[in-house]
């Protein structure tokens, strides 16, 4: 009786083993099929795929790479102006034969240092009194540090002021305290930030930026938070 059972198994088993070959042949045959009916679009697909690879590739190597290298010696040269203390030059834009930072900006404004000498026209529009058209530059700066864009929106805050938009500047300056990591960074945008609130009598925004000094950035404040701090409840 056992050896009836075992027998029926294994031919079971068999069966089974044989209709799997079978599933598989089946397949195998479907695919076939399918590459051979539609292995025109198939190419084509795989054709586009290469291609954009490739593509990509070329792109980064013969187009951007140049690009980045052109943006930096223009950039430099403007800087060099700058260093120099000949802001007209420096800031440039009049002519191909001397970018400055404005040409440096509109030529490669895909490029890091594209947007990078957006930020320093802007500081030198900003010098000159030019506030709003500093913002406007200052704005189409970016960047991946922490620091630079606590710098950008205290450099725009900046410019507000300039405008008389001291509202918006406390809003730009509070954007710039929280901005960075770096603890300096941090202690100094808010402490501007108090200060600006202090001048537009919004006292309990002062208090709350001076109270932030007091408790986390006391190593760079010698005390003085503490008297912005009584200065909010009589100013």
């Amino acid at each position: 009786m056992a050896k009836l059972e075992k027998n029926a198994q294994n031919e079971q088993e068999g069966k089974e083993t044989v209709e799997f070959f079978k599933d598989l042949d089946r397949e195998a045959l479907n695919t076939e099929r399918f590459l051979e009916k539609y292995s025109k679009q198939i190419g084509i697909v795989f054709g586009v795929l290469v291609l954009g690879v490739l593509g990509f590739f070329g792109y980064k190597q013969f187009v951007e790479a140049p690009k980045n290298v052109e943006a930096v010696k223009s950039y430099l040269a403007a800087q060099k102006y700058a260093v120099e203390g000949k802001d007209k030059e420096a800031l440039g834009g009049k002519s191909a034969a001397n970018p400055g930072f404005l040409g440096t900006y509109e030529n490669y404004s895909g490029t890091k240092v594209g947007k990078l000498s957006a930020y320093n026209a802007g500081l030198l529009k900003f010098k000159a009194g030019k506030f709003q058209e500093a913002y406007d530059l200052l704005d189409k700066f970016s960047s991946d540090n922490k620091t630079l864009m606590a710098m950008k929106f205290g450099a725009m805050a900046d410019a507000k002021s300039g405008l008389n938009k001291n509202d918006e500047a406390l809003a730009l300056l509070d954007k710039a305290s929280s901005a960075s990591d770096d603890p300096y960074t941090a202690y100094y945008f808010t402490r501007k930030a108090g200060i600006v609130a202090l001048g537009l009598k919004k006292n309990a925004e002062a208090k709350k930026y001076f109270a932030t000094i007091d408790e986390k950035y006391q190593d760079y404040d010698n005390g003085m938070s503490d008297s912005y701090i009584e200065m909010t409840k009589y100013y």
